[in-house]
């Protein structure tokens, strides 16, 4: 048994120096990309979010955003937002754009919107609300974000909430379409409540 070990590592460095000698010369070796932990400089905003979206979520985010924080500045707090918010961390979310000045708050919140809104256009009003209502918080003219903040209220059981976001939705969006009617169908219905 010995022996087989013997010619099996015989055979594997053997392989290894054949290798070795194939290769052509002045040739670098290849420079691999760095490991997802590793940190990263001089990215933007846009550049961040794309890098730590996959880890957006509730149980990555703080630990990835510990060994790659957002950039400084307006973009790093306003990405840095999105991600947070879309992995449920309101509060983290709210301090990032908070901490900024009243016109960064504002583009900040449009930029978490930006980021949520697909998750409300697919139907999940329920998990995008309180990001919606985050942005409100911020930006109150924003009136797709008074809409789904309204409906995911209007589904959780929210009366108050969502008859002053409905309300103010239908004071801002006067297109008499599927939205809009929507929005009149729930304000209804919590009216027969």
């Amino acid at each position: 048994m010995r022996a087989l070990y013997s010619l099996g590592l015989l055979y594997v460095a053997l392989c290894g120096a054949l290798l070795w000698a194939d290769r052509p010369a002045g040739v670098a070796p290849a420079v691999l990309p760095p490991a997802p932990n590793a940190p990263v400089t001089a990215m933007s905003g846009p550049e961040w979010f794309q890098r730590m979206k996959p880890f957006c979520n509730p149980v990555e985010v703080e630990t990835q955003a510990r060994f790659v924080p957002p950039p400084p500045g307006f973009e790093g707090a306003a990405y840095g937002a999105g991600c947070f918010a879309l992995a449920g961390k309101i509060d983290r979310a709210r301090e990032l754009i908070a901490a900024l000045d009243a016109g960064g708050r504002l583009r900040a919140a449009n930029i978490v919107f930006d980021l949520a809104h697909p998750v409300a256009d697919a139907g999940d009003d329920k998990s995008a609300g309180p990001i919606m209502a985050l942005v409100v918080e911020f930006s109150p003219d924003n009136y797709m974000a008074l809409y789904h903040a309204g409906a995911s209220e209007f589904i959780l059981g929210q009366p108050d909430l969502a008859r002053r976001h409905l309300t103010r939705f239908l004071d801002l969006y006067t297109q008499n379409d599927g939205w809009h009617s929507n929005a009149l169908d729930m304000l209804r219905r919590l009216d027969g409540q």
